[in-house]
This record gives C-alpha cells, structure tokens and sequence, in this order.
C-alpha cells in the first residue's frame, strides 16, 4: 500500500472540499479548548489532515511507512514524522496522544487491523477523527452501460489485502463506527463526497484509469468504459462516496 506523491498532491483539493465542514470545525473547537494538545496522523502521506485541520491546532506526530513522502511532510511547522508500518499497531506512537487521525485509509484496512487499532485508542481514551473512507458509491451524472459492473468489479478489488489484512473497502465506515460505540464512544458520522466536474480532468483521468485497473484485475474488462468515460469528462459530473466520523469518548 503506497501512494505517489504526485497523486496525492492530485487529489488533495478535492479531499480538502469534500471533508464534511461540521465534524471538522468540530474536532477545531475540540483540540482549541485543550491545552497543548498532541495529535497522530496515521498515513500521513504529506501531510493534508494536518493542513486541514491545521498545523498549529495541535502538536502533530505524523506517521507514515513512505520515507519520500514523509521529507515532504517534515515542512510542516513543529510536527515530527516518523517512519513505520501501520500494520504492526503495538508500535505505533499513539501513547499520550488525545487525537488520532487518518483520512482515506481505513476502507484499505481489515476488520482485525480496526478492531486492534480501536483498542490503542480506547485504551488511553483518545479522540478519533477518520475522514474520506470509501463508501462504495461511484456515479456519473451521464451514466454509461457499465458503470454498475465496473463500479462492483472496483469494490471487489477493493477487498484485497492492502497489507493490513483483508481489506473492508465500502465496510469499512460501518466497521469502524461500531467498533468506536461498543468501547464506549459516541460517534458522530458525515458524508464526504468527491464531487468532479471539468474543472477536475487531472483528477478524474488518473482516478478513471486506477478504476479501470482494479476492475481489470477483479475479472472486469474496463478498457471501452474508460474510453468513453474519458470522452465524457467535460460534461459527466462524477461522484465518489466516502464517509467522514469523528468519535469521542462518551464519559
């Protein structure tokens, strides 16, 4: 499981205007009314939770096992990078935190990896911010005739182990609210979708083409449906489900 930092700048924007804005100025207010709070990104990539929320909000450890992308995020004021591998969650730097975050992972993780994970964080009563999970949902504004068989070929694909077990893919948001509720946090959940019109091409092109080859290898041949989905960039608004949570212990 490993990202470019070209994507990742690519889809950075979009990210930043689908976050649900309540549950962000939420988890703002929260760390605000704390003092010198501490907070770990887990697949930090560059850094987007961190410029979403904001680097000062919170003195930040960000976590991630891509050394090329962390040198990117050490620009980021006062936050400290560490290099790791999330599947081995004993070792991650959670300890003292009052905030873990992560955005556009746990739809890559397993439901043993989650219930682990929701363990460390219940176990010192931390707060967990999760954003643009996948939720399943794939749809264009001018539909084409393969759109529901690429969009389930994709979601099988999704199901793969990413190296963090047998991935939940469009699960996972359900997955991880429930573990939250049962250590006894209240979870507060928003849609986040990916809304891309034509101003979007670079985005949608790459996003198009990394469709069409997880369809490809989960059985599906995709190559006429990228064609003409390409052809319909600049007039087929397209969107992408994903689901936002932020929970906090109830008591």
């Amino acid at each position: 499981m490993s990202f470019s930092a070209a994507w990742l700048a690519l889809r950075e924007p979009a990210d930043r205007a689908a976050r649900d804005v309540g549950l962000l100025e939420q988890v703002r207010t929260w760390l605000g009314a704390k003092s010198a709070p501490t907070a770990v990104d887990l697949g930090s990539g560059t850094g987007s939770t961190v410029r979403a929320i904001g680097p000062r909000a919170a003195h930040w450890t960000l976590v991630d096992r891509d050394a090329a992308l962390l040198a990117e995020a050490s620009a980021i004021p006062d936050a400290c990078t560490i290099e790791a591998d999330l599947a081995h969650i004993d070792a991650l730097p959670l300890d003292g935190a009052v905030l873990v975050t992560a955005s556009a992972l746990f739809d890559l993780a397993g439901r043993d990896w989650i219930e682990a994970l929701a363990d460390r964080i219940a176990g010192q009563r931390a707060g967990l911010y999760a954003t643009l999970t996948y939720d399943g949902r794939m749809e264009w504004s001018v539909p084409d005739p393969e759109d529901a068989a690429v969009t389930t070929a994709f979601n099988r694909h999704q199901t793969g182990d990413k190296g963090l077990g047998p991935a939940l893919g469009p699960a996972a948001g359900p997955a991880l609210a429930e573990a939250m509720g049962k250590r006894g946090y209240c979870v507060r959940s928003a849609g986040s979708p990916w809304r891309l019109d034509a101003d979007d091409r670079p985005l949608q092109a790459e996003l198009l083409g990394g469709i069409a080859r997880a369809a490809a290898e989960a059985g599906t041949n995709a190559v006429g449906w990228l064609d003409r989905r390409l052809g319909m960039i600049d007039r087929a608004v397209c969107t992408i489900g994903h689901v936002d949570l932020f929970a906090l212990p109830c008591r």
